[in-house]
This record gives C-alpha cells, sequence and structure tokens, in this order.
C-alpha cells in the first residue's frame, strides 16, 4: 500500500490518499506536480484506494508539498512517514 501526502500552504496537518499499486501512487503524484506546476489554480478530487468512502477535495494552488511513501508488513523503520524533519545527533 502506498500513501500519498498533501501538505497544503498555512495548514500543519498533511492529508492522505492511498494507492494499491506503485504505478497507481506515481500517475496521482505526476497529476498533482503537474497541478501545481500549471499555475492555475483548480479543484483537485482525490478518493482514497484503502478506504474508498474517503474523499477530499483540495485547491491545486494550495498544495505545498506531496510526497509518496509505501507501506510494508516487513519494513518498520520505527520512522512514521511524513514531511517532519527530525534533529539526529
Amino acid at each position: 500500500m502506498f500513501t500519498i501526502d498533501l501538505m497544503l500552504k498555512n495548514s500543519p496537518l498533511p492529508l492522505s490518499v492511498h494507492r494499491k499499486t506503485a504505478e497507481g501512487a506515481e500517475a496521482l503524484f505526476q497529476e498533482l506536480t503537474g497541478a501545481m506546476r500549471s499555475g492555475v489554480s483548480e479543484l483537485l478530487e482525490l478518493t482514497c484506494e484503502k478506504m474508498p468512502e474517503k474523499k477530499l477535495a483540495v485547491f491545486s494552488d494550495q498544495l505545498a508539498a506531496v510526497q509518496i511513501s509505501q507501506k510494508t508488513g516487513a519494513s518498520t523503520s520505527g520512522k512514521a512517514p511524513g514531511f517532519a524533519a527530525s534533529a539526529e545527533a
């Protein structure tokens, strides 16, 4: 399962949707970054493949960042996906 996190301007919490395949996640990532590059504000309507009842809509000009992460049962690094940076000694 792949998680696509969206950070919005002036909002501390990310929004996220899930895709079952790497290809689906990459296609959504390209759609979102393309909308960010266009400079035109458009409404993006997204659904989640993990929870089909979960829907969200955002204006493309409010996107600050987009990230893809993969969650697998075998790989647990102890770090939560997201945009928060941690200071390492």
